[in-house]
């Protein structure tokens, strides 16, 4: 498979698995609880509990099945931003566009970073709704997501960087 080809596929399944997840979350605050957002954001075991009671036996069962998919969704976008990452670098490096081309060294690093501390996030408040850990498990589950979003983020804004390059370089 091509990295075109790739890149196309991880970004069909990024997309796909964002809508189910999108949905997911609309049926959490339907019910009238948080989003999944409130609970990676909790930071504590009172605050999971004071959720997990908001949200009912429904909510918690869609919030685990929310967590469950999103192991799929970390490893879409963490491959499709790590590899448009590398392909940014490339291209930069090909146009001597040196300073995108340094930032390249760690864009694909920060994407799958970014996937990892999502790992160790949804594994940590999956075993806080079953009640088994205590309270580090919270705090250390909302540090792992604010990493999280500050490394996708910076892949986001690398590859984004590399397609106003790349859309420059194809204007005739």
């Amino acid at each position: 498979m091509t990295r075109r080809t790739s890149l196309i596929v991880l970004g069909l399944l990024t997309v796909v698995l964002n809508l189910v997840l999108a949905w997911l979350d609309g049926r959490l605050k339907a019910i009238g609880g948080p989003s999944i957002l409130g609970l990676e954001l909790a930071g504590s075991l009172g605050q999971v509990e004071e959720i997990q009671a908001e949200w009912g036996g429904h909510g918690e069962y869609l919030a685990r099945t929310s967590l469950w998919i999103d192991f799929g969704f970390m490893a879409s976008y963490g491959a499709f931003f790590a590899l448009a990452g590398i392909a940014t670098r490339e291209f930069a490096g090909r146009h001597r566009l040196r300073r995108l081309a340094a930032l390249g060294a760690l864009a694909p690093a920060c994407a799958v970073g970014a996937a990892l501390f999502d790992a160790v996030e949804n594994t940590l408040w999956l075993l806080a709704l079953g009640g088994h850990v205590g309270e580090p498990a919270p705090p250390i589950a909302t540090a792992c997501a604010v990493v999280k979003f500050v490394l996708i983020a910076l892949a986001i804004l690398y590859a984004l960087a590399g397609l106003v390059a790349w859309l420059r370089f194809r204007r005739p």
